[in-house]
């Protein structure tokens, strides 16, 4: 008997100490030093803009952003904006918002992505209950697929009305930033060398809408895939073009086998990196 529940007990006080052993992600900030997720809350609600690279088929990624998202409403009012959603679709997203709209309009209105009702909705629907705006911050996707066509100059000859849902023209490129060079190393032989410049006129339209929708004494944060803030790069390049008195930050994701040291890789990627397993299970 007295076996029996040596047993048990051991069993039971086992789980929680191999929990704990196995966690699903670290905090670091850019210098390679673990961090408390307070401490990230405290330092984000600070700012202007923050920043939130995802993987885009990574649930920590999705959980992290409602829950900063969450926590950094109760200490600032909140602008809320997204790569998900192109500037064309902002008025069926803004019917949604008002109650005025389903979500079977909105699904049938604008152009969701295929992982909206698990990843992105619960960030929607947060907007909604409190009243947040949301802003709809990417370029159409059929333009960028011209700018990969024709280079930037082609936007020039889109109608006028589509001209407001992109960035102001002419749209500054520097082909020089790291992001832009090595995405042109790695498209040669392997796809168009404008894939840079369509690259260029999301962030830039990304950039041009989050100061559209920008409300001094609140805090932007904004969704988007890693690659296009990290390094400060992207987004927050344009960003800083225009206004380079914002105090911007940055958030992101990389994934490693072990959690337990940030890989110098991964180091100076964002202001706050979100270290996950890399046998996470993802989303699609």
């Amino acid at each position: 008997m007295n076996k029996y529940l040596l047993v048990a007990t051991f069993f039971y006080i086992s789980i929680p100490i191999f929990a704990q052993h196995k966690p699903a992600y670290v905090l670091y900030n850019a210098k390679g030093n673990k961090v408390s997720y307070k401490r990230m809350i405290n330092q984000l609600s600070k700012k202007d803009i923050v920043m939130i690279g995802e993987f885009h088929n990574n649930p920590i990624s999705h959980w992290m952003e409602l829950e900063i998202t969450k926590d950094c409403k109760e200490n600032r009012s909140l602008v809320l904006g997204a790569e998900m959603f192109e500037q064309d679709n902002q008025s069926a997203l803004d019917l949604y918002l008002q109650g005025k709209l389903s979500a079977k309009g909105l699904d049938s209105s604008a152009r969701l992505w295929k992982n909206y009702p698990t990843d992105y909705a619960p960030l929607v629907n947060f907007a909604k209950e409190n009243k947040i705006v949301f802003a709809a911050t990417n370029i159409p996707r059929r333009y960028a697929s011209l700018v990969l066509k024709g280079g930037l100059e082609v936007l020039d000859t889109i109608p006028d009305f589509a001209k407001a849902w992109i960035a102001a023209l002419p749209i500054a490129y520097d082909s020089t930033l790291p992001g832009y060079k090595n995405m042109m190393a790695m498209m040669i032989g392997h796809g168009s060398v404008n894939m840079p410049k369509a690259q260029a006129s999301k962030d830039a339209s990304m950039a041009y809408f989050i100061l559209k929708y920008f409300v001094p004494g609140s805090l932007f944060i904004h969704y988007n895939g890693s690659y296009h803030s990290e390094n400060h790069e992207g987004i927050v390049w344009y960003l800083k073009q225009t206004r380079p008195e914002l105090n911007v930050a940055t958030v992101t994701t990389v994934s490693q086998k072990e959690l337990k040291k940030l890989l110098a890789e991964n180091k100076n990627k964002a202001d706050f990196i979100i270290c996950v397993d890399e046998d996470m299970t993802n989303t699609y």
